[in-house]
This record gives structure tokens, C-alpha cells and sequence, in this order.
């Protein structure tokens, strides 16, 4: 087949697809010197913070530690820096002034934000490191914590959890969230990088799980795949749109084991020490030290130590 001489016109097209009024909400203003955050970047972020927390694993780095701070400094400044325009980006992104593109302001506090970051990460590897001998302990197949930290999904997640809701503690815009959306893209684990999640924290398998904005997670709290912590409604204003911002999703509090496709929506309390077995639908507050389970033979719920 041969290619026409001459292409079709497409002045129509490219007027209807430039009218104004189909670009209301679905259009980003450009300027010059103000790009957008790069998931690209980002992505190259995550993965050298994953190298720092966890040396040895991921990237290059020696695990010799007698050479170990060479390697960090330097991968320290690489991230600051990589950080640095990530951050003003996401903040002129969210804050633009055309009168005023190039902000000291987001520069200053970029900078700000960065270095505490920075600061904060041997508490963000205290974290994790709790999070791996959740998931060691919590899972007998797991013959060391180096498999833990190479091969569990749930680690991936949740280490790009951490990151992000370090982030999204900092005050950074749309960033957060991009870098918590690679993770769901990469391991099918969603976690809104809003959630706060204690320590000791583990997700067997993990495929499915998500966990809304609001969730409050506490401390030893084991879920398995298909788990949901979900909202179970969505008030609207006076004009029909969401009320943003509000407590919609679930409490979990310290010790938890919460079994494959559960599914607990709304602000709701699991009481501590309880268990809450699989493809249950909870709407109701838990209380502490109970077990809830379906039990199909009989097409019934079996409730042992609190209502549902």
C-alpha cells in the first residue's frame, strides 16, 4: 500500500478539539519553566530510596560497610536534588500564579522540605524494618528477611507507602499520590498515601488489597489478599458534589489480623486483639478481642465475642 500524496484535512478536528469549552477540567496550563513532576523521576527516586533504606538489595551499593557511607552521601545529594525539583514542580503545579511563575517562595520551601525529608529517613527505615519482620514472622514460607525485602509485593508497597506519606506529611502536592499509584500499578496493593499505618505492618500476598484516605491503621496489623477498608458513602454538599476531606474509612486498631476479601466500610472501629474472618462485610464497630467469621455451610454468620 502506498501512502497518499496528500493527507486528509483535519482543520475541523483540530478546531473542535481546541474549542475552550471542552477544555473546562480536563487541561493543564503549561508555562515555560514550570514543568509538570515526572513519573519517570519519580520512579528513579523510589527506587534510590529503596537502595538507601535497604542496602545491598537494590541498585549498586557495596554491602562492605566500611565503604557503605561513600555510597550514601553521594546517593543523599542525588536525592536531594531529584527531590528539589520534584517538589517545586508538584507546588507550582498546585499553586501557579502567572504573574509570579518562578515563586522564591516554592523554591525556599522545596528546599525546606527536601532537607527534612532527608532528616527523616533512618526513622522511615526504623519503620519498615518493622514491617519486614512482620511479614518474616507472619509468614512461614519466608526463609529470611533478605527474600522479605527482594521479593514480597507487599514490602514494594509499602515501602512506597512510607515514602509518600512521609511526602504527603511535608505538605508536597500530587506527588504522594503519583508515586503510590506506581506502586498499585506495579503490585495491585492500593494505599492511599493519607493512611496512617503503625508499625509492625504486613500484607500477605497482597493482590487487592486497598486502603482508603482516612484509614487509621495501628500497630502489628496483618491483612491478607482482597482485603478492602473502604467508605461506605460519600455525603454531598448542597450542590450534589463529595464533601471532601472527612473520616469515611475504617479504624483497625493494634494487633488485627483481618482475613483474604473482607470488605469493612465506613467509620468504623475493629476493636483490638480481634479477627475478622474472610469475604465478610462489615458496616458496624468491632469490639476488642473478637472473631467474626461466615459460616457457609449453614449460609449464616457465626459471631464469636461481639455483633456485627
Amino acid at each position: 500500500m502506498t501512502t497518499p500524496c496528500f493527507g486528509p484535512d483535519f482543520t475541523e478536528v483540530v478546531n473542535r478539539l481546541s474549542d475552550p469549552s471542552t477544555l473546562t477540567s480536563i487541561s493543564h496550563r503549561h508555562p515555560d519553566n514550570v514543568p509538570l513532576p515526572s513519573s519517570e523521576v519519580l520512579k528513579k527516586l523510589v527506587d534510590k530510596l529503596r537502595e538507601i533504606i535497604f542496602p545491598g538489595f537494590f541498585g549498586d551499593t557495596t554491602r562492605n560497610t566500611a565503604h557503605l557511607g561513600f555510597y550514601l552521601g553521594v546517593y543523599l545529594d542525588e536525592v536531594y536534588r531529584i527531590l528539589y525539583d520534584q517538589i517545586q514542580a508538584g507546588l507550582c503545579f498546585q499553586n501557579y500564579d502567572p504573574a509570579n511563575a518562578s515563586s522564591l517562595d516554592h523554591c525556599e520551601k522545596s528546599h525546606i522540605i527536601a532537607t527534612q525529608f532527608i532528616n527523616d529517613l533512618p526513622e522511615l527505615r526504623r519503620k519498615l524494618t518493622t514491617d519486614v519482620e512482620a511479614a518474616y514472622v507472619g509468614d512461614p514460607a519466608a526463609v529470611s528477611f533478605g527474600e522479605v525485602i527482594f521479593c514480597y509485593p507487599a514490602i514494594r508497597a509499602i515501602s512506597s507507602y512510607r515514602i509518600a506519606h512521609q511526602l504527603h506529611k511535608l505538605g508536597v502536592p500530587l506527588i504522594p499520590r503519583i508515586i503510590s499509584e506506581m506502586a498499585h500499578s506495579e503490585t495491585g496493593i492500593d494505599i492511599h498515601p493519607m493512611a496512617e499505618i503503625g508499625e509492625h505492618f504486613t500484607i500477605d500476598h497482597g493482590t487487592g488489597v486497598v486502603i482508603g484516605s482516612t484509614c487509621i491503621i495501628g500497630n502489628r496489623v496483618k491483612l491478607y489478599q482482597g482485603v478492602t477498608l473502604g467508605a461506605k458513602s460519600f455525603p454531598l454538599d448542597s450542590e450534589g458534589n463529595p464533601i471532601k476531606g472527612i473520616p469515611r474509612h475504617p479504624i483497625v486498631e493494634d494487633n488485627v489480623v483481618i482475613y483474604a476479601q473482607a470488605t469493612i466500610l465506613g467509620r468504623v472501629t475493629i476493636g483490638e486483639n480481634s479477627v475478622i474472618g474472610g469475604n465478610v462485610w462489615i458496616t458496624r464497630d468491632i469490639k476488642a478481642n473478637s472473631k467474626i467469621i461466615q459460616y457457609t455451610a449453614k449460609s449464616a454468620q457465626f459471631i464469636d465475642g461481639a455483633g456485627i
